[in-house]
């Protein structure tokens, strides 16, 4: 009898859940047609997960295949997605080899400056041997590092920058220090050999970074990762940075004064300068900022002018992070704006900084620089005649 019954439960159970899914099924089938018999929620037809096009121009596909790869979302589904066959890469195990795949897939390399192909053969490559380090520079914690792009023949430009506005030492009770970032050159390049006097000027003033790549204008990118590099192993609790070419004058004593008011909020994350909207590569090769199609399509993002910008050091740790995820680009400027876009950021406008100069009749004027942040740009003999106007200001200016 026991067993009878049993097999009845079970018999009633099996009926229950069958009941059970066809009224989930009636319900499931009555929500998805109104009244009139008409789909009410629209089937997908096809997978969730669309093949990506490849892009026809050589730095977005580059990107694409880097946003693919630090994905989140996808490569947390890697084992049931089928991967873009031009993931497959091809190019040197070692990524500072000479990528020759490069002249394959860009049809007018052959015809684009020399340069530019250099660029292009060595896009990968983020790693360059240090030369010269200065590990203790920042030991006293800076509440400002003033970050002078420089190149090895301009001693008279960093000189007049440490008589002026790169002063180091406390301002405002605020600590200051300075370093220079340099490259290195090439025989091709022709010019003198000054490493010795570089090295001397460096055991003397304790202030320059240089790094053993080919100092040349497309190369600027690589001094900005290399010098974000840096600053997370060197400098990371540096409060804010000023970042500028060795041809801009600083207004420092308004920087502090501008960086003592802000909130632990608009700190954060803090980039201003003089913006650049709507802005897109140029096609005329004849132009420094030249760009093919070949090698870029799209709009550049809001980005500040690389003369220089003012930006805090917590976000100069999270653009060191992002910009793994950012292929290199000519551009230094614009590459920054491509990895501040990345972090979800806008860099922010800001009336003192000045990197087109400003109106011919105003640059004589003394009191007119102390409403400035930074102007570009400026000769060392300029730099020397405008600093006394900042630090011993006429008291007629208002």
């Amino acid at each position: 009898m026991p067993v009878v019954r049993r097999r009845v439960s079970v018999l009633c159970v099996v009926m229950a859940l069958n009941v059970f899914v066809c009224v989930l099924m009636t319900v499931s089938w009555s929500f998805r047609r109104g009244k009139s018999g008409q789909q009410k929620i629209k089937i997908p037809s096809k997978r969730f997960w669309q093949q990506q096009v490849m892009s026809k121009s050589f730095w977005n596909k580059e990107q694409q295949r880097l946003d693919f790869i630090y994905n989140p979302l996808i490569n947390s589904e890697l084992s049931v997605i089928e991967l873009p066959d031009w993931l497959n890469d091809t190019g040197p195990l070692d990524p500072c080899e000479p990528d020759h795949r490069v002249s394959m897939q860009i049809f007018n390399f052959s015809g684009l400056p020399q340069h530019f192909q250099d660029f292009l053969l060595h896009m990968r490559c983020r790693t360059y041997p240090m030369l010269i380090n200065q590990p203790h520079i920042c030991d006293d914690e800076p509440f400002l590092l003033l970050v002078v792009k420089s190149l090895i023949p301009h001693f008279d430009r960093r000189q007049a920058i440490r008589e002026t506005w790169g002063r180091t030492g406390v301002f405002a009770n605020r600590t200051v220090a300075t370093v220079f970032l340099i490259g290195n050159s090439s025989p091709d390049d022709h010019l003198p050999d000054l490493l010795a006097m570089l090295g001397h000027e460096a055991e003397l003033h304790k202030d320059v970074l240089q790094w053993d790549y080919r100092d040349t204008f497309f190369n600027l990118t690589l001094k900005e990762v290399l010098f974000l590099d840096w600053f997370s192993q060197s400098c990371p609790r540096a409060q804010f940075i000023l970042k500028g070419d060795d041809d801009v004058f600083v207004n420092t004593l308004r920087i502090i004064d501008l960086l003592t008011g802000l909130s632990e909020k608009t700190a954060k994350d803090l980039f201003i300068g003089d913006v650049i909207s709507n802005a897109g590569p140029h096609r005329d090769q004849k132009l420094k900022y030249f760009v093919p199609e070949s090698v870029f399509v799209g709009q550049y993002p809001p980005y500040a002018g690389g003369g220089g910008y003012l930006y805090s050091g917590e976000l100069a740790l999270r653009l060191y992070n992002i910009s793994q995820q950012v292929v290199l680009y000519p551009i230094d400027d614009v590459y920054t704006g491509m990895c501040l876009k990345k972090l979800g950021l806008v860099p922010e406008k800001h009336s003192g900084f000045k990197t087109f100069d400003i109106e011919e009749k105003h640059r004589s004027n003394p009191c007119v620089y102390r409403s400035l942040m930074l102007v570009h740009s400026r000769t060392p003999q300029e730099m020397l005649t405008i600093w006394p106007w900042i630090i011993n200001p006429d008291p007629d200016c208002q």
